[in-house]
């Protein structure tokens, strides 16, 4: 069977492949194998700046060829490395025997051909790339992303400020709120996991077979490849990777930064799990409607049906996100002695958590996008929920040293169906000031709302 979007085993590469084109280059094999000629590349032109006899610095022509080996990777070349991989059975030597091919043209690369992987193990490429394709994934893909859905939700939470909303604590009626109230709790939790996210350092090594520079120091003996080696890690591309060097490390970076990066991605996810149970239950109850889309149908038998699948399709893709991304925090800080090779294989599906991330958030800002607030079901939720005047009344009462008022409340409104005259009569009843009594006489559920209009605004 030809390979398409339609024979595709992953729907991340099927049915949902459109929306996930701009992680496809970073996250997928190609990319990885792109990653690791950007990093064979900066510690080729690093070993010819680094003063030694033996390799002298390269021209700029030849610094420029490099760098357009990276640049301009491409497919063919990814297919390129994989058929050598045919032959060598490893994937690292063949991405050095294709760079070496690239120089067979070229005499001044060609003699210096053997300073290529110099001195590393291919742990040494496979970690610092998959720093980057994190780098990259995380810039380019999922903070945007996660950018514009915290963006579409500040702007309902500003919107929707000063709109009324019943509250409902344990599914029973509650203290008002406000719509923009609701929304802004989220934003302001989303918004700490997205800083958490963004802080999270991308961690490399380059310090050989078992971290302690062995072959480094068997060539040149009072050269500092410790430092030599933090350069390479941490100066800004393209001349250098942009990354956080670890010092210490077995033949594997010790994968720590990745666990943090996971978790908090999963946390991210898990609020915004949070977040489209409960806007599912707001369209559900009628708080919200969804606008509709010309053609398109909600259920195949019933007509009338908007249903809300973006909620509901980021829910899922969350959920299966989240499993991912634990078993890679959880797995992959572990190795038996100074490796294993479990980490290599899991690690392959860093793109597939994150894609199932991605393709979450697109879900939700489409989602996001869609509704429309139905203020007149919030003012119908909210008319027929006297019950929740109770806590202000009482509240008023025990300033002022009414005895028993939080009891008085209680027989006067627990499991009963409350009218307004039922409290008003309650309320004039009172031996308490004529202005307070005004002043909870004017109250409703719909004015019984604090300070939520002001929190809504300042978020």
């Amino acid at each position: 069977m030809p390979l398409s979007t339609i024979s595709a085993l992953s729907p991340l590469d099927g049915r949902y492949a459109g929306r996930l084109a701009p992680l496809r280059p970073l996250m997928s094999e190609q990319g990885y194998m792109h990653k690791r000629v950007q990093v064979e590349v900066c510690w080729f032109i690093a070993l010819s700046d680094a003063g030694f006899a033996e390799f002298k610095p390269l021209s700029p022509g030849a610094r420029t060829y490099l760098l357009g080996l990276v640049k301009n990777f491409s497919e063919a070349d990814a297919l390129a490395i994989k058929d050598i991989e045919k032959t060598t059975n490893h994937d690292v030597k063949a991405v050095e025997y294709w760079i070496k091919s690239k120089f067979e043209a070229r005499p001044e690369l060609r003699s210096a051909s053997e300073f290529v992987h110099f001195a590393c193990t291919s742990e040494d490429i496979n970690n610092t790339s998959h720093a980057l394709q994190l780098k990259g994934a995380r810039e380019h893909v999922l903070l945007p992303a996660l950018d514009t859905v915290l963006s579409k939700m500040r702007e309902l939470a500003h919107a929707h400020a000063a709109v009324p909303m019943l509250s409902r604590t344990h599914g029973q009626t509650a203290s008002p709120t406000t719509v923009g109230k609701e929304i802004a709790n989220v934003v302001v939790r989303l918004a700490a996991a997205r800083e958490k996210i963004a802080a999270v350092q991308l961690m490399a090594k380059m310090n050989g077979a078992v971290g302690n520079y062995n072959a480094h120091l068997a060539a040149w003996p009072e050269f500092d490849w410790e430092s030599f080696s933090r350069k390479v890690v941490e100066v800004a591309e393209p001349l250098g990777l942009g990354l956080t060097f670890q010092p210490y490390s077995i033949q594997i970076e010790p994968h720590d930064y990745m666990a943090e990066l996971f978790d908090a991605i999963a946390r991210t996810n898990t609020i915004l799990i949070d977040w489209s149970r409960d806007i599912w239950g707001y369209i559900s109850v009628g708080y919200f409607k969804q606008k509709l889309r010309e053609g398109e149908i909600g259920s195949s038998t019933m007509p009338h049906k908007v249903n809300p699948i973006d909620f509901e399709n980021a829910e899922g893709n969350l959920g299966l996100a989240n499993a991912l991304l634990r078993h890679l925090s959880e797995k992959l800080p572990i190795s038996r002695w100074q490796r294993d090779l479990t980490d290599s294989t899991v690690l392959r599906n860093m793109g597939v958590a994150l894609g199932y991330t991605a393709l979450a958030y697109s879900a939700l800002s489409v989602g996001l996008g869609k509704l429309e607030l139905n203020e007149e079901a919030l003012h119908a939720d909210l008319d027929a929920a006297w019950e929740v005047l109770a806590e202000p009344i009482q509240t008023v009462m025990r300033r002022y040293g009414v005895q028993g008022a939080y009891e008085k409340l209680k027989e006067v409104t627990r499991g009963k169906t409350v009218a307004a005259a039922d409290l008003h009569a309650l309320i004039r009843s009172l031996e308490i000031p004529e202005a307070e009594k005004d002043r909870l006489l004017a109250m409703t559920p719909a004015s019984y709302t604090g300070k939520a209009a002001e929190l809504a605004r300042r978020a």
